[in-house]
């Protein structure tokens, strides 16, 4: 991942590590999802029957506990967890493996290179695993909210809207979810990449891996500039995956000028703190486990 790292990336050891990188920081961090989504779900200015309006991440927590309990933040935790797992196994696995192509003859990679290759990440994982777990789990939000839920879970919410809309119903929003994550990777991958040379320059003990510490700041810090480059395409994705996208809107240009339109081109950040607070946690986490297992699985295998 570093621009200084010569070696090639083992393909199976990128798999495993992003996997399990992916599962724990999805858990860990959800409550963060669960209220960004529900901002992002109010951003259209229609609310669904006997849904409360929030004034904030603190304020829909609040709600959220007296009206229906704890376990109402971990709605659709399911779909996130094994779709983050997936979706992080799926994102290094490319991203590492883009970048073993990119590389010049000293094995170094560029920050433009870098770009490239977490732009190929991104679009990757979100055809594959980030547009149908990200679906449902909005979804599953976005039905919690009304007054006669429908779904009764994971796998039957998942089998009722594919039943209802066929598999189109779980790929809704593919074009923003692609261009979000997309550019995701790109700013997460590049900056991290530079942040961590810059660490371990600062540390100055060459090549040598970084302490959990430092790998944690640099994913941090990655997250806070990804966070705010990316919060429109985040917005529209979240509008063109609630129930009531297919009523609203006709494409995600439609989705993206009504929203404004109703609630100004700031709502286009809306839901910022608390996808702030989560991609902060979520770079240094999944960064940091990723760095740690990886690792430790070389140690394993020359072992």
């Amino acid at each position: 991942m570093a621009a200084k790292d010569a070696k090639k990336k083992d393909p199976v050891f990128s798999l495993i590590s992003g996997t399990i990188a992916g599962g724990i920081e999805g858990v860990i961090t959800y409550p963060t999802e669960y209220v960004k989504t529900q901002l992002q779900l109010q951003a259209g200015g229609k609310l669904q029957p006997g849904e409360a309006r929030f004034k904030g991440p603190i304020d829909c927590l609040v709600q959220t506990y007296k009206t229906r309990g704890f376990s109402a933040i971990y709605t659709g935790v399911g779909a996130l967890a094994i779709g983050n797992a997936a979706k992080a196994g799926v994102r290094f696995l490319t991203y590492d493996q883009i970048a073993n192509q990119l590389r010049d003859k000293d094995g170094k990679l560029s920050g433009a290179r870098s770009l490239l290759a977490g732009l190929g990440a991104g679009m990757t994982e979100a055809a594959l695993v980030v547009t149908p777990s990200e679906t449902i789990k909005t979804k599953l939000i976005h039905d919690k909210n009304s007054q006669t839920p429908r779904y009764k879970g994971l796998v039957h919410g998942t089998s009722t809207i594919i039943k209802e809309e066929g598999f189109s119903g779980i790929y809704r929003g593919v074009g923003p979810v692609m261009a979000r994550q997309g550019a995701n990777s790109a700013v997460r991958f590049s900056c991290y990449s530079t942040f961590r040379s810059w660490l371990q320059s600062y540390r100055g003990q060459g090549d040598a891996p970084l302490p959990s510490a430092y790998t944690f700041a640099a994913g941090a810090m990655a997250g806070i500039v990804t966070v705010y480059t990316t919060m429109p395409l985040d917005v529209v994705k979240t509008r063109m995956q609630g129930l009531d996208a297919r009523q609203l809107y006709k494409n995600s240009v439609d989705c993206l000028l009504k929203v404004v339109k109703a609630n100004g081109v700031f709502s286009l950040w809306k839901g910022t703190t608390p996808r702030l607070a989560r991609l902060i946690f979520s770079g240094g986490i999944v960064f940091t486990v990723y760095e740690q297992v990886y690792n430790g699985l070389t140690l394993f295998k020359s072992n």
